[in-house]
């Protein structure tokens, strides 16, 4: 794996994680919305998806 795959990898991940911990930090805030840990896991879910498409093309 080249460097470069590496990093876009890595950014990848640290994006990821901060969507879901601002997700889970805002369903935190306003208890109305769900739970946290299911927004965080929400968000992961969606950006995996995403991301899954992207690489099918």
């Amino acid at each position: 794996m080249s460097t470069l795959a590496m990093l876009v990898v890595l950014l990848l991940v640290v994006v990821v994680v901060l969507l879901a911990a601002g997700a889970a930090y805002a369903v935190h805030r306003h208890p109305t919305w769900g739970q946290p840990l299911g927004a965080a896991f929400g968000a992961v879910t969606v950006m995996a998806a995403l991301v899954g498409v992207i690489l099918a093309r």
